[in-house]
């Protein structure tokens, strides 16, 4: 029962809405219904400017690592990677936000930099290195979940990595529209000067 309460909070936290949150309260929109209508920094920083899209990266951030660290501050015997990915669950289907949430990026940064920091760099060494190759921030996405799988694969000291293979399936899933994209040519570039037609300069509130 202490666990399920315990995964439970994992996944109330990672649903906490946070480019919602700041694009009403601060800007009087729905982020969900401007530029590539996801919830997450990417699409905050180019309908809302940086420093809304830092702030929603960092608090995105944050509740993976919160969720991470509860094992922790509770003193409970799981892995943290397990809660903190509950709550990247919670992210990507916040109950709080109609199950219409981000795609994990942010989230699972912020479990890795808790549960395991030198997988923290090597996921998001391949996430940077992927997008500057490819300049597609989508494929960058998708290689974090391939190497979380491939050291869980090959890692003695992470167990079920078929849950990790499921997170890359989840990756794939939520990033499902890019891919069409991309078959199709239509995929912007992080340098295509088109991404700018996005911004919608909201009128800021506070």
């Amino acid at each position: 029962m202490y666990l399920l309460i315990l995964l439970l909070a994992s996944y109330l936290i990672g649903s906490f809405p946070t480019a919602l949150i700041i694009g009403k309260v601060f800007y009087g929109i729905d982020i969900r219904k401007h530029g590539s209508n996801n919830p997450g920094a990417t699409n905050s920083i180019r309908v809302l400017g940086k420093k809304a899209g830092i702030a929603v990266l960092l608090l995105d951030v944050g509740k993976g690592a919160l969720a991470a660290s509860l094992p922790y501050l509770l003193m409970v015997d799981i892995n943290p990677l397990y809660t903190g990915l509950i709550a990247v669950i919670g992210h990507c289907f916040p109950i709080f936000a109609g199950f219409r949430g981000g795609k994990a990026i942010a989230t699972t940064a912020g479990t890795l930099l808790i549960a395991n920091p030198a997988l923290f760099l090597i996921s998001y060494f391949a996430f940077f290195a992927v997008i500057f190759i490819t300049k597609y921030v989508f494929l960058g996405s998708i290689s974090v979940g391939i190497t979380i799988f491939l050291y869980a694969l090959f890692s003695p000291d992470i167990q079920h990595d078929w849950l990790f293979f499921l997170y890359l399936l989840l990756l794939i899933f939520l990033h499902r529209s890019n891919i069409i994209n991309f078959i199709h040519h239509k995929e912007p570039k992080v340098n295509d000067k088109n991404i700018k037609k996005d911004r919608i300069n909201p009128k800021k509130i506070v």
